[in-house]
């Protein structure tokens, strides 16, 4: 089951990903974030104040928010600086650079997981599930590589430097999940983390761009609001697979980052990026990593 959810939150992710690049076409990165956020806690607002005014509606349902206490809050907050930081230095990366270039890159955040859940969760893997995982990730690599034939330099690029952050503050949070599911409901996280996330940023937004508005303009697009939906719901199929015992963060990242494939097929198809010959021939290992994965898990 856990394994579904992963993949139902992959492609969640890569309509995220859609929506997160039409958005900061022609706009500012930092209003732009601050927009999603704010949309998602608008978003999840409401059953926040059912679970606390009507518990007995949400209660012993998938959707209800429980309670936590100061301690809890204090791990939730967290998180929340974590995935904000990832995000501020992905958002810049996505708007300079080629869309099949960001996400594969991005996708690389399973090698570093797995390196994680290694040493601190102490995760056995299968002989499938070993030779699935290297095999995404020397496809994820080859991505990568392929970026230098459109002329970016990856060693002299401060956007991919902010995508290499980026894909390592979020391998940091995907360990941290593993940890947060534990002993956290994964409601109570999500919608707290999303609330915490959107107060960070209108401090963020007062400091980083409103002196500067004039010369970093930004215009709404209902973009904006999609970024929150896709992005509620794979956090929730996401989290929610977290909650199983036998779930495997090392899996779990592997899959969920498979949502390159629904990123890249629109910057191929609708976007026309350049070299996506070579960019399908490493998508076919991909798909072999995905099915080892597959495999092994069953």
């Amino acid at each position: 089951m856990w394994f579904l959810l992963g993949i139902l939150s992959a492609i969640g992710l890569g309509c995220y990903d859609i929506a997160k690049k039409k958005s900061l076409q022609d706009n500012a990165v930092v209003p732009v974030l601050l927009m999603s956020v704010v949309c998602s806690s608008i978003l999840l607002l409401p059953l926040w104040i059912i679970s606390r005014c009507n518990p007995a509606l949400l209660q012993d349902t998938l959707l209800y928010v429980p309670q936590v206490d100061l301690h809890t809050h204090l791990l939730i907050l967290l998180k929340s600086a974590i995935v904000l930081s990832s995000w501020l230095f992905a958002y810049m990366a996505m708007k300079h650079l080629p869309l099949t270039i960001v996400t594969p890159i991005n996708a690389t955040r399973p090698m570093w997981t797995l390196v994680g859940a290694l040493l601190i969760f102490g995760e056995q893997l299968s002989g499938w599930q070993w030779g699935g995982i290297l095999l995404a990730i020397a496809s994820f690599i080859s991505f990568s590589l392929a970026g230098k034939r459109e002329g970016i330099q990856f060693s002299h690029n401060r956007w991919i430097g902010c995508l290499l952050l980026a894909t390592l503050l979020g391998a940091a949070s995907g360990l941290y999940d593993k940890h947060l599911m534990q002993h956290v409901d994964h409601n109570a996280v999500q919608v707290y983390y999303t609330f915490y996330q959107a107060a960070m940023m209108v401090v963020t937004a007062a400091v980083l761009w409103w002196p500067r508005r004039k010369e970093q303009p930004f215009h709404w697009s209902w973009h904006i609001v999609l970024i929150s939906v896709f992005l509620i719901l794979s956090d929730f199929f996401y989290l929610l697979a977290l909650t199983d015992s036998n779930s495997l963060i090392s899996i779990l990242s592997v899959v969920r980052r498979s949502s390159v494939l629904i990123s890249f097929a629109y910057g191929a198809i609708v976007m026309h990026e350049q070299n996506i010959r070579l960019k399908v021939y490493c998508l076919c290992g991909v798909l072999a990593g995905m099915l080892m994965l597959m495999f092994g898990t069953l």
